[in-house]
């Protein structure tokens, strides 16, 4: 799990192939005006979806990781708190990987909550489970998916 500000975001190119493009991409919007809905960047290897909601109570949410995707989860709007644990960590699953949406679901706790402003970005590996969206308030988010790089 990485948590960092925007203009810092070209310092993690070397992660994955998507995140230079995904990079290009955020620096052509004007991320105060994009429209909500899904976003091409690079095909399946890295898209954008953008949501404009309210946010939702700590109670009763999951856990949530993904195995084909890095989530680059940025608040534009609004103020974000997102739950973090290890997937290592996690003991109460709910439900096995559903991977047509690929996502599985965890009824543990979060260990640490982090705050997410505007400006600031968090980066959640397959190893991190998260869970995003908890705010009292209107929360308006850009959620970019990068495809995992597979080494053959």
């Amino acid at each position: 799990m990485i948590l960092d500000v925007l203009e810092n975001l070209p310092q993690y190119f070397s992660l994955s192939e998507g995140f230079e493009k995904t990079a290009k991409f955020l620096a052509s919007q004007d991320l105060d005006i994009i429209a909500a809905g899904r976003h091409e960047i690079d095909g399946e290897s890295a898209f954008a979806m953008v949501s404009r909601n309210t946010g939702r109570p700590r109670d009763g949410a999951r856990l949530e990781a993904h195995r084909q995707y890095i989530d680059i989860q940025i608040v534009l709007a609004g103020h974000d708190n997102i739950g973090w644990k290890p997937v290592s960590q996690c003991s109460q699953p709910d439900g096995q990987y559903i991977e047509e949406r690929d996502v599985r679901f965890y009824l543990d706790e979060p260990e640490i909550w982090l705050p997410l402003t505007p400006g600031r970005f968090a980066i959640f590996f397959p190893e991190d489970a998260h869970l995003p969206s908890v705010s009292s308030g209107p929360l308006d988010k850009l959620v970019v998916k990068v495809a995992v790089d597979r080494q053959s």
